[in-house]
């Protein structure tokens, strides 16, 4: 019988030092990318892809994000007596959004660690995981993608994109050869953490998007701590590999690295310029810059 993929991961327990002093009393999660938190871009990602339930793993400090996929009663209530009925709109929209679970992360111990935080609420079901950092822009959304590729493949799928040159050994580099039906998909061998240049398998790094079935959760469990004392979701990835088909997938769209300061003021420009009540005004404020 064919599984169907109903629920996304979001792991947000991070700690968010790459944004002090912001991130003191902000989760880096929350932080504005135009006028929107960095995290709602992944939870509409996950909407649009057919996700029902949303899993945030948390940690101290991070209620905000509660708060924010909540009702606000009190700016509801101002909003409506107000007459301001688009903002009404707006506010009441984010709450309606998906169907939201939270898991505390007590400690900080990987990202094996926080995927495993959700094993409860997920089940004997597959599911995705969205790292909230990495946005996506993207016509058709990433998860889906991914999803369709699942459910023609029958195994994990893990995004990748392909990046020239040293910067490749900032990441997760994957193994493996083209699917020859689909250049796009990839039959994933193995997986080479922060290659230096000559020693990179592909082209192809991993980013933040995984498709996975329920067995990396037992995987996870058996997993040792590698350094720091954090079980890396890699090492389940490596073990699940021995015994399930693993693919990666080029996906369509631009993915901005958001946890980065560049790579963030690289997004903030970027769907400012798309937005229809922004871009005009704002293209026209960029091009009198004297750069």
């Amino acid at each position: 019988m064919k599984q169907v993929v109903r629920k996304a991961v979001f792991p947000a327990g991070g700690l968010g030092t790459r944004f002090l002093p912001a991130t003191k009393v902000i989760p880096k999660e929350m932080l504005a990318l135009v006028d929107k938190p960095i995290i709602q871009y992944g939870v509409e990602e996950a909407v649009a892809s057919g996700i029902e339930h949303v899993i945030i793993i948390t940690g101290r400090g991070k209620g905000a994000m509660e708060d924010h996929f909540d009702h606000s009663f009190e700016l509801d209530a101002t909003l409506e007596r107000r007459g301001k009925k688009d903002l009404l709109e707006v506010s009441r929209g984010v709450a309606a959004l998906a169907r939201v679970s939270y898991v505390r992360q007590k400690d900080p111990l990987g990202l094996g660690h926080a995927v495993l935080c959700a094993k409860e609420l997920v089940g004997n079901e597959p599911f995705a995981v969205i790292l909230p950092d990495d946005v996506i822009d993207a016509e058709v959304p990433c998860i889906k993608q991914m999803i369709e590729v699942f459910n023609e493949k029958g195994g994990s799928v893990l995004a990748t994109q392909t990046v020239e040159g040293p910067a490749i050994s900032a990441y997760g580099v994957l193994a493996g050869s083209q699917d020859p039906a689909n250049p796009r998909i990839y039959n994933c061998t193995g997986m080479v953490e922060k290659p230096k240049l000559d020693d990179a398998p592909s082209k192809q790094a991993i980013i933040g998007r995984y498709v996975l079935t329920p067995r990396v959760f037992e995987l996870l469990e058996q997993t040792q701590p590698g350094a720091g004392g954090e079980i890396q979701l890699t090492d389940g990835i490596r073990a699940l590999l021995k015994e399930e088909k693993v693919f990666g997938y080029t996906f369509e769209g631009k993915r901005f690295d958001a946890g980065d300061k560049f790579g963030m003021l690289q997004a903030t420009v970027e769907f400012a310029l798309k937005r229809p009540d922004l871009g005009p005004q704002f293209r026209e404020y960029l091009k009198g810059l004297k750069l």
